[in-house]
């Protein structure tokens, strides 16, 4: 089988159906080593008797295969707990849930794709600026440093600073790049998409990176005190994911 294949054929094997599977992790973000794995995200719909019965519900379900040197994973959650992680500022399920690389769709994922518009606020700015830290943390104490912690803090802070200032969820490096033009990432996606997955950067320039951090990330703040995005998802927005659990449920 060949990669799309095996995808496909992972989808199908879930135990419960499925209202979406995508691609998330660094094909996402625009930066895969030859080696990546494959991470596969989504939401399941338990049957109505799972989650009304005293049986703990599958609300999460983990699964990771290595076959022929290739690597995949699949976390998905009960359509639920989705629903409850897209009302809280959570940006990996919304980057799940827009991700242009669709493994498995439906018209439930579609008609959540429209609703869920109305989940993007201001707060999102916690969960960016957040990874953001952690990362260059991750980054900053290695020796020998890797080019992929740095990669991830200049994609968190850029996709949060594109979401307040636009309103648009966008989460591939290489696309934000074409709006933020830093001079230092082409060298850096080109390091790391040509070598293997933990490519070291033993020439790093931590004072520019570091100060480019802190620009970014005070830039990130102005635009959180500026942004028109609103502080929690409408009611309408609400009173739409819970007909569609309703409905997705029923049927």
């Amino acid at each position: 089988m060949d990669v799309n294949q095996r995808l496909r054929a992972m989808v199908a094997a879930q135990p419960y159906p499925m209202l979406f599977a995508t691609l998330s992790g660094a094909h996402l973000y625009g930066f895969p080593s030859p080696d990546s794995d494959y991470d596969l995200r989504g939401a399941h719909i338990l049957p109505l008797a799972k989650v009304v019965g005293l049986e703990p519900a599958d609300d999460t379900l983990t699964i990771s295969q290595v076959a022929d040197g290739l690597e995949l994973d699949i976390v998905t959650h009960d359509v639920r707990k989705f629903f409850g992680l897209l009302l809280k500022p959570n940006g990996y399920v919304l980057e799940q849930l827009y991700s242009p690389l669709v493994v498995h769709g439906s018209p439930g994922h579609e008609e959540l794709k429209a609703i869920a518009r109305g989940c993007l606020t201001r707060w999102h700015y916690h969960h960016y600026a957040g990874f953001a830290d952690n990362q260059w943390h991750l980054f900053h104490k290695e020796n020998p440093r890797r080019v992929k912690p740095l990669l991830y803090v200049y994609r968190v802070l850029l996709t949060g600073l594109h979401l307040l200032r636009s309103g648009e969820l966008e989460a591939s490096l290489l696309h934000l790049q074409d709006i933020f033009r830093l001079p230092q990432v082409p060298a850096l996606l080109q390091r790391k998409t040509a070598g293997p997955e933990h490519s070291q950067l033993p020439d790093a320039d931590l004072a520019f990176h570091e100060a480019e951090f802190q620009r970014l990330q005070a830039e990130l703040k102005d635009a959180f005190t500026a942004t028109h995005l609103p502080a929690e998802a409408t009611a309408e927005t609400k009173s739409s994911l819970n007909q569609l659990l309703i409905r997705l449920r029923l049927a």
